[in-house]
């Protein structure tokens, strides 16, 4: 089940392409829990999933994963895509190993 998404945006040589992220309900697995999540990159989706001892750290960890890999994307590094400007960065937090990569409003909160 759905609960929650957001559109980035990416700014191509040929028009803005929506990147759409969307967090999917924790499920309990053999090993604890896991929080799926996709990635709709303009080249192909990802799937993954995070995965913590509750429901809870398995969101926490998600939402790591994802500001992780879009902050390690070349869709950041070109520089082309955001989220609500230009610049702001994308409202996901990041694990403290890469908070360097961090721009606007979250190198700001996170």
């Amino acid at each position: 089940m759905l609960i929650a998404s957001r559109s980035l945006n990416y700014r191509s040589r040929t028009g803005d392409v929506p990147v759409p992220v969307t967090i999917y309900a924790p499920e309990k697995s053999d090993d604890g829990w896991i929080c799926r999540f996709a990635i709709g990159w303009p080249d192909g989706a990802v799937e993954r999933w995070g995965a913590g001892n509750d429901a809870v750290q398995s969101i926490v960890i998600a939402m790591q994963m994802i500001g992780a890999e879009i902050y390690a994307s070349d869709y950041h590094k070109s520089g082309g895509l955001s989220w609500l400007a230009p610049g702001r960065g994308y409202g996901f937090p990041v694990t403290n190993n890469i908070r360097d990569l961090l721009i606007g409003d979250d190198a700001r909160f996170f």
